[in-house]
């Protein structure tokens, strides 16, 4: 959480807590529009550069709307990440689709309503297209040349992406089907703090379409080095160096200009990077246990925020109107499911809570409402934006017993099929 962000909103959340009622995430437009300035500074001077939001980490599209207008486009992975996107006033210019085993469905609408860029994840998705695209890119996996992180794990290991020997055979492939224009992707971890990591990753690229050109004779128009950008979750942690990520990439697409006398454009796909740090999610607390270990039960579960239980993931927490003092507790967070995984943090030093207490879980501007589901029937909460003229706006309502029973209304339909002793 950005030191602005709580400055901004310390003051007045319980104001907020007791106009809307808690739990709720809230999002902060100036940091977030602080953060894709900073972000396009570091690129600057970079041809062609583009930020694609990636869709998966704040599907909003009051927040969409807020980055197209700082000038993002949109990395979408499924249908209805294409139509939010499309619905906010997305072109097919902003749209990246990166494909990961793709129905046939999902490449329809993907290549519909002026299309998109085309992210293929496997060569034998080119014969499942349902009509030739103008433009395809491949998304590659180093395998045993490079290393992943956790989030994603080993390469050798990850579903996505082709082998290093399935590079050329892909482009080529491409060509004979009278594609004209080419993108290579990667994307090799996920909240990675190393800045250098990225850069690998750049020259990586660079070096395989170095490669592909002198067998193929194929001009690539952009790389997309992939999201991944970290953020530091923990008060200790060091931050993403960003400009120094900008610094190197630039001088690698300079070299490479000077010896090929072109260089593909440069595009990034960040999702946690440019929302992460400004969303918080506000939770109440309502019980106390003390049995092996003190308990603070609050009014939010696992079901608003799924890193720490699938993840292990460390988010700071902070009490509202409490600093840390001598007298600390150590405490477990817990919600409300009946999972014991249902914990927002594990033995964590606090300020004494008492119930009614406010609680700020930082960092939860991507990947946390996002990942929201309804075990046990719990129900998602709102989504608030504290807006930079100071108005704090409702963007997605709270989940009710209508939503979740929704899927319950349907045509019957009932079918029989012949036994198979008839058939034979």
């Amino acid at each position: 959480m950005h030191v602005g962000f709580q400055q901004r909103l310390l003051p007045i959340l319980p104001d907020i807590a007791a106009h809307f009622g808690t739990p709720f995430h809230l999002y902060d437009e100036t940091g977030i529009r602080q953060t894709a300035a900073e972000l396009q500074a570091a690129f600057e001077g970079i041809q062609g550069f583009r930020e694609y939001f990636a869709v998966k980490a704040l599907p909003n599209p009051r927040i969409l709307s807020i980055l197209r207008e700082v000038g993002f486009g949109f990395d979408c992975s499924s249908i209805p990440e294409l139509t939010l996107s499309r619905r906010i006033g997305a072109q097919a210019t902003d749209l990246f689709f990166t494909s990961n085993n793709t129905t046939r469905e999902e490449f329809e609408h993907a290549l519909a309503d002026g299309g998109c860029i085309l992210n293929l994840d496997d060569v034998s998705l080119l014969h499942k297209l349902p009509h030739r695209p103008e433009g395809i890119c491949f998304r590659y996996n180093p395998g045993t040349r490079r290393s992943g992180n956790t989030i994603i794990g080993n390469p050798v290991e990850a579903k996505f992406g082709l082998s290093h020997e399935q590079v050329l055979p892909a482009y080529r492939q491409a060509l004979a089907l009278g594609i004209q224009r080419f993108g290579l992707h990667a994307m090799i971890a996920s909240n990675e703090r190393d800045y250098r990591s990225m850069v690998e990753t750049t020259r990586m690229l660079l070096a395989l379409v170095a490669d592909v050109q002198a067998e193929l004779g194929i001009r690539f128009d952009f790389i997309n080095i992939g999201g991944g950008l970290g953020i530091p979750y923990r008060p200790e942690d060091t931050p993403l160096d960003i400009r120094a990520l900008g610094s190197e990439a630039r001088a690698l697409l300079a070299a490479f200009h000077d010896q090929h006398g072109f260089c593909p454009a440069l595009f990034t796909e960040s999702g946690r990077y440019i929302t992460g740090p400004h969303g918080v999610l506000i939770t109440r607390a309502i019980n106390h246990k003390h049995t092996y270990r003190r308990y603070v039960g609050v009014d939010a579960s696992m079901s608003a925020l799924m890193r720490p239980g699938m993840y292990g993931a460390y988010h700071h927490i902070e009490v509202a109107g409490k600093t840390a003092t001598a007298d600390l507790q150590t405490v477990d967070i817990v919600g409300s499911l009946c999972e014991n995984n249902d914990k927002f943090a594990i033995q964590r030093p606090l300020p004494p809570i008492v119930e009614g207490d406010l609680l700020i879980i930082h960092d939860t501007g991507a990947h946390g409402h996002a990942m929201g589901f309804n075990y046990n029937g719990r129900l998602r909460p709102q989504e608030l934006l504290l807006r930079t003229d100071g108005q704090v706006e409702r963007i997605r309502r709270a989940e009710t017993l209508d939503d979740y029973f929704a899927t319950l209304n349907y045509q019957p339909n009932t079918f029989h099929p012949t036994p198979y002793s008839e058939t034979v």
